[in-house]
C-alpha cells in the first residue's frame, strides 16, 4: 500500500474541489449555468442524444450568452444610450430574414397573449 505524500494529497484535494464545482453547475469562470435544461431539450429536439454531453451543452450556452451580450451592447449603441428597446432589436435584425421573422412572430404572439389574458380577466371579473 502506498502512503500519500503531501504532494499527492494536494492533488486529491484539487480533484475534489473540481468535482464540487461541477456538481454545483458552476463553470470555470464561476458562473452558474442558466439555460442548460432548455438547451438540452432543444438539442434533443434537433436530433442530438436525449442526454447530450455536458461539455456540448456548456459550449452552446457560452455561445448563447455571448450572442445575447453582443446583441444587447449593439442595441444600447443604436437607440437611446444605455437603454434597450424593442425597436433597437428590430433594427439590428432587419437584414437577417430568419431573425426578423422570428422576432416579428414572437412580438405578435406576445400581443395575442396580452389580449387573451385581458379578455380572460374581464370575463372572470364579470362572472364574480
Amino acid at each position: 500500500m502506498v502512503t500519500p505524500t503531501p504532494d499527492t494529497q494536494d492533488q486529491f484535494d484539487q480533484f475534489e474541489d473540481e468535482e464540487n464545482e461541477q456538481q454545483l453547475g458552476a463553470t470555470a469562470s464561476g458562473r452558474k449555468r442558466l439555460f442548460s435544461k432548455e438547451l438540452r431539450c432543444m438539442m434533443y429536439g434537433f436530433g442530438d442524444d436525449q442526454n447530450p454531453y455536458t461539455e456540448s451543452v456548456d459550449f452552446l450556452e457560452d455561445l448563447v450568452i455571448e450572442f445575447i451580450t453582443e446583441t444587447t451592447h449593439k442595441a444600447m449603441e443604436v437607440g437611446r444610450p444605455g437603454r434597450v428597446q424593442v425597436e433597437d432589436i428590430i433594427f439590428l435584425v432587419r437584414k437577417d430574414p430568419r431573425k426578423y421573422a422570428r422576432v416579428k412572430d414572437l412580438l405578435t404572439m406576445n400581443e395575442e397573449l396580452k389580449k387573451a389574458r385581458k379578455a380572460f380577466d374581464e370575463v372572470k371579473y364579470v362572472g364574480e
